[in-house]
């Protein structure tokens, strides 16, 4: 017993020795440093030396930093110190990629992926190591090497292009694809392989791909002959092959490279339900992709018997018929489907029991025709995620029963529909929303208590909605992930609280067209996107400078009454595109600090009494495309740096101000201008004849109806982002009325110089600007003729041409604008006759009026137009118009002499006969020229007064 106990504490010693041992060569494995190859280090340093790295990301590589392990984007093996990672992705790196990268002999992963690299390098295929390849989302351009075939260890291989161009690589032979024995995934896009002939080939005989992506790219059509049997060995389980062009005969030779296939993605293909496609062998299939193709009819028949479908995304079709019936047609997929994309077809008809889908998760409708109400048996899809029925026709009310089950909802749209809230004050949603979109609906007069509850979301949109009164306070606890919220067009009033609420982003805030007053609480300053133009928002704007925040880069506070000057601390705001604080109480100078804005965009001012010169620093924001500083009181001339420096400018309104001087000939070089506007200042000299430089004018049409600043707003689908713009809108002077164009601003093509004092002649480059709508010249001094060329104008809308001193005649061409709707010569020195068109003659006669010289319809008739006449044998001239016209001069006489005879001897007589009236006649004749004598006397003295005065 003894010696059995000595034996267990024996054994139990060696145990802890053993272990105490493995501890002590663990630590000293771990306290060992493992140091970096020194060449590895110097090809690292060599591979730096090629590169221009933005916001100094590498500032770490640095000689005296010998340990290149710890290096950012650095990875080596623990035991040899070899250098097997290099991971550089997302570092805005420009330059070239390095031959210096053949001494990491042992590199096993290379990622270069969002960066600015331009080739990819032929000795790549030299790093036979590499298991991992991404240079996805580079400017790529040029051949893909075939020597990347070299690379037999490769399981992953991306190379999709930031799209350039489209195609913006090319392969003749992908013959190197089948060397790569061991590759799994492949992705590659924007690539020509129209040379390629083997590619289908190469596909199908390769043994190991299990990922396949080839996405916006050009293929050559396949002989179906020069393929072989296909057999259950090919691995490939996921085909994506979006915005590709394929023939249609290459469709069932796709679907038949696999037996295996899980997913597929045929999107934006421009597939026909005339297309065969089957998918009877595919019994593993769970996501099908078919967005954005030209498919009709209901779900297509071919998609009826995937019993283990999960994902459907059939969004950007041309579906037709009932919804119901698109549901039978689902077959036995109905029980396994957990998302179900449909949006944006043709569907009709009343929403089907939609509990019928057990397994669903997510369910996309917007976009059709569909009508009625929401289902009540909606409320027992308790696996439901997302619900999106925004733009339709729905109407009527949601209650707490078609909510009650909903607990795992997280993303709600149901805009743009006729439905409203009918829900208790006190009821508490099952669910905690994180997407809220409800905008165009029939929430108000109230706001939605039942918001009350939702604490987490990222995305609210109630605007359009008809709500008023005081936003409620418990509501401004805004939770700090938020990301959009959008209360626009609506009817609240109140202030905001001044919080100090802090957020994870930067979000989007649009509080656009309310009631809202009281002073701008700082917090709002620390959005990405802040808009509460058109409330009555007060005080001062120094606010502005209690806050530094990179992040904002839209803000509108037009329309409003803040008041005092513009701050000078715009440079706390580095990414700001876009700012517009017009018509409010404002006044002061330009600060100078705007001019540190280099990613400005637009910068709106108008009518915010400013006064003083437009500051040099401005000459910086070289990514101005709408620039409106009308309506204020700025002096001095117009900047010559605006024609040299802003070179990107869309629309330059100076409208209303006092600029005097010229106008400089550097405006000229705005190729891109679409609106110009100097309209009521005190410019002077000649128009520029180098106006028909103005490119842009000179094109008819626009590639854009809207002049968007910047893309924001929101998406809700499966595919979430960021999708929405926010265009830009101006208040033009258009056929004599201030009007704002926002949707169509981007087709405006104007020049309005009006209320100027320009003198000289129109120059006759103008006629070369032939997308021209609006041409406004008016109330100048120009002379001279209208130019002849001017029926070159063909687009022309409106042409002001009044008040100058034109003369001559109206142009014969001028009958060739035949969209002319507004037309204006009035006080001219215009002669001739008006030319006869169908246009010109619609106008009336004020259009022409005030030029003496001027006939023709619709003004008075023209001395050669008037009817001949022809004497008769008594010498009276006959008309003619017939022998009645000869009584008509004789008549005229004889009653004029009858009625003088009567009329003097009438009165003559009178007198003669009635002493008395002759006596009281006389009296009057002598007191008239008493009273004649009496005035000429006094104006004699006045005059001598003052000639005396003067002396």
């Amino acid at each position: 017993m003894r010696g059995g106990g000595l034996h267990f504490h024996f054994h139990l010693w060696l145990v802890f020795l053993f272990a105490l041992t493995a501890a002590s060569f663990g630590l000293g494995i771990e306290n060992q440093r493992v140091r970096c190859i020194a060449a590895e280090r110097r090809a690292l340093l060599d591979f730096k030396k090629g590169l221009t790295v933005v916001a100094n990301h590498l500032v770490s590589w640095t000689s005296e930093e010998e340990e290149c392990c710890n290096w950012i984007g650095v990875g080596c093996d623990n035991s040899t110190g070899h250098v097997v990672k290099l991971d550089l992705h997302s570092m805005f790196t420009t330059g070239e990629i390095g031959y210096s990268l053949l001494e990491l002999k042992h590199l096993s992963h290379l990622d270069l992926s969002s960066n600015n690299f331009h080739k990819i390098p032929d000795f790549i295929g030299s790093l036979s190591e590499l298991t991992y390849l991404d240079l996805s989302y580079n400017p790529l351009t040029g051949i893909i090497p075939h020597q990347l075939g070299n690379l037999s260890r490769l399981l992953y291989l991306d190379l999709v292009p930031v799209p350039f161009y489209l195609h913006s690589l090319k392969s003749d032979n992908l013959e190197w694809l089948s060397h790569l024995s061991s590759l799994k995934s492949l992705k590659i896009g924007f690539t020509n392989f129209t040379k390629a002939t083997n590619w289908l080939q190469v596909i199908q005989s390769h043994p190991s791909l299990s990922v396949l992506h080839f996405n916006f790219c050009d293929f050559s059509e396949v002989d179906p002959s020069s393929l072989s049997h296909f057999n259950s060995s090919n691995s490939l389980s996921v085909l994506h092959l979006t915005s590709s062009t394929l023939q249609p005969s290459t469709f069932p030779l796709l679907l038949n490279l696999s037996q295996k296939f899980v997913e597929l993605d045929f999107s934006d293909y421009y597939l026909s339900s005339s297309i065969s496609l089957s998918f009877d062998n595919m019994p593993a299939l769970q996501r099908v992709n078919l967005r954005g193709n030209n498919l009709e009819g209901g779900i297509p028949k071919f998609l009826g018997n995937i019993c283990n479908l999960k994902e459907l995304d059939l969004r950007d079709n041309k579906l037709s018929g009932s919804l119901g019936v698109v549901f039978k047609n689902l077959g036995c997929a109905k029980d396994s489907l957990e998302a179900l994309a449909l949006a944006r077809n043709r569907l009709t008809g009343a929403l089907p029991d939609l509990s019928i889908l057990s397994s669903l998760r997510k369910l996309s409708l917007s976009g059709n025709q569909l009508e009625g109400p929401l289902p009540v048996n909606i409320g027992k899809m308790s696996q439901l995620e997302l619900l999106d029925v925004s733009s339709n026709s729905l109407h009527g009310v949601i209650s707490e029963v078609h909510l009650f089950n909903l607990t795992k909802l997280k993303e709600l749209s149901i805009s743009f529909n006729s439905l409203s809230f009918n829900t208790s004050s006190d009821w508490i949603p099952p669910f905690q929303l994180d997407y809220i979109d409800m905008r165009s609906c029939k929430l108000g007069p109230q706001f939605p208590s039942w918001l009350r509850w939702q604490t987490n979301f990222s995305v609210m949109d109630i605007s359009d909605n008809n709500i008023s009164g005081t936003m409620p306070n418990w509501f401004w606890n805004l939770p700090s992930g938020l990301v959009f919220l959008n209360f626009s067009f609506n009817k609240i009033s109140g202030s905001i609280p001044n919080l100090q609420l802090e957020f994870d982003d930067s979000p989007f805030i649009v509080l656009r067209s309310n009631l809202f007053h009281g002073s701008i609480p700082p917090f709002l300053f620390n959005s990405g996107v802040l808009d509460l133009s058109i409330n009555m928002f007060s005080g001062p704007l120094s606010l502005l400078c209690m806050r530094m925040n990179n992040g904002l880069s839209y803000l509108d506070l037009s329309y409003n009454l803040l008041v005092g000057g513009i701050p000078d601390c715009w440079s706390k705001y580095k990414s700001l595109t876009a700012i517009n604080l017009e018509n409010n109480n404002l006044l002061g100078v330009i600060p100078n600090s705007l001019g540190s804005l280099q990613n400005l965009k637009s910068l709106r001012l108008r009518n915010t009494s400013l006064y003083g010169e437009i500051p040099h620093s401005l000459k910086n924001c070289t990514a101005l495309q709408l620039l409106d500083l009308g309506d204020n009181k700025l002096t001095g001339i117009i900047p010559p740096w605006i024609g040299e420096r802003l070179d990107r400018l869309i629309v330059l309104r100076l409208r209303s101000n006092e600029f005097h001087g010229n106008i400089p000939s550097t405006l000229c070089r705005q190729q891109f201008l679409q609106v110009l506007d100097l309209s009521l200042n005190n410019i002077s000299g000649d128009i520029p004849s180098c106006l028909n430089n103005l490119t842009a004018m000179a094109h008819f049409g626009s590639s854009m109806e809207t002049i968007s600043i910047m893309g924001i707003g929101y998406a809700m689908d499966f595919s979430g982002g960021i999708v929405e713009d926010f265009d830009e809108h101006l208040l033009v002077v258009w056929k004599g009325f201030e009007r704002e164009y926002g949707n169509t601003l981007g087709l405006l093509k104007s020049i309005d110089l009006s209320c100027n004092k320009l003198s000289g002649e129109i120059p006759r480059e103008l006629a070369s600007l032939q997308g021209l709508i609006n041409l406004n010249l008016s109330r100048n001094m120009l002379r001279g003729s209208i130019i002849r060329e001017i029926g070159q104008l063909k687009s022309l809308d409106s042409l002001d041409l009044s008040t100058n001193n034109l003369s001559g005649e109206i142009p014969e061409s001028m009958s060739e604008l035949s969209f002319l709707g507004v037309l204006d010569l009035s006080n001219n020195k215009l002669s001739g006759k008006i030319p006869s068109s169908t246009q010109l003659q619609s106008f009336n006669a004020i259009s022409y009026s005030g030029n003496l010289g001027l006939c023709g319809e619709p003004l008075s008739k023209c001395p050669e137009d008037e009817p001949p006449k022809v004497p008769n044998n008594g010498g009276i001239e006959r008309s003619s118009e017939g022998d009645e016209g000869l009584f008509e001069p004789l008549w005229f006489f004889i009653g004029m002499t009858t009625g003088f005879l009567v009329g003097f001897w009438g009165i003559l007589g009178s007198l003669v006969i009635n002493r008395s009236w002759r006596h009281k006649y006389f009296q009057l004749v002598n007191k008239l020229r008493e009273w004649i004598r009496l005035r000429m006397a006094l104006m004699v003295v006045k005059l001598r007064r003052k000639l005396g005065s003067k002396e």
